[in-house]
């Protein structure tokens, strides 16, 4: 009985969210979250336009909730819209946008469409991006792309740092399938080694002990050799 419950109320959580984003339009909402609190429904919509969800003096944001209440028998939802701060990091944003640039340029020019997309991406800073296209592209029979640069953790729990995410695309030879995973630079990566200049300082160190020198010595010769080096480099290429 509890099972069937449960069932129920992801089917209802399932509707609530397709409305929305349906509603809102695509490529203007990445997702919607539902937590359920004492005083009623809290509804997180994450968008790149806050103020187009919001409407004019909050206009749509009352018309919507009037619609939760009544088509979805919620008792008290509370719509709070979370802004994306940087939507080139967000994969189901970039899906969104992919699936809208196919659907106004045709599937003729994927490839164009794919490989901006990915230099913007990285650009902006990402460790990895990785977009697979399904669909007829551009011949008459589906086939799958695949466009990819940078790093991308395929398996393990350090996966699970990589945002994924899925759209569609209405063309006119057919529907063509999204794909979008992007490894943001603040992912937290376990096997990811950082050198700055505390480890080098910790590397030259242990060299100069297991070399029998002290790191004072260590340093000294590390002085001299790159006088050494800048006046040799000064005899080689005297002023004309």
């Amino acid at each position: 009985m509890e099972e069937r419950k449960f069932v129920q109320m992801k089917k209802e959580e399932l509707g609530v969210k397709e409305y929305i984003k349906s509603n809102l339009g695509k490529g203007k909402i990445s997702t919607v979250q539902i937590e359920y609190t004492p005083i009623g429904e809290k509804i997180i919509v994450s968008t790149t336009k806050p103020g187009f969800v919001i409407g004019k003096r909050g206009e749509k944001i009352n018309e919507l909730t009037d619609i939760l209440k009544k088509r979805f028998n919620l008792e008290n939802p509370h719509i709070e819209i979370q802004e994306i701060l940087n939507p080139d990091f967000d994969a189901q944003n970039v899906a969104d946008d992919l699936a809208l640039a196919l659907e106004r340029m045709g599937n003729l020019k994927f490839k164009v469409i794919a490989y901006r997309a990915i230099d913007r991406i990285m650009k902006s800073g990402a460790l990895g991006v990785e977009i697979v296209m399904s669909g007829k592209l551009p011949s008459k029979r589906a086939k799958t792309w695949r466009f990819a640069q940078g790093y991308l953790k395929k398996t393990g729990d350090t996966a699970k740092v990589v945002n994924k995410a899925q759209a569609i695309s209405q063309t006119q030879p057919g529907v063509t399938g999204i794909k979008v995973s992007i490894l943001p630079p603040d992912a937290k990566i376990e096997d990811r080694i950082i050198i700055d200049d505390k480890i080098r300082a910790k590397i030259n160190q242990d060299l100069s002990l297991l070399q029998g020198e002290s790191p004072q010595q260590s340093e000294k010769s590390h002085s001299t050799n790159k006088s050494e080096k800048k006046i040799k480099k000064a005899n080689d290429n005297p002023k004309k």
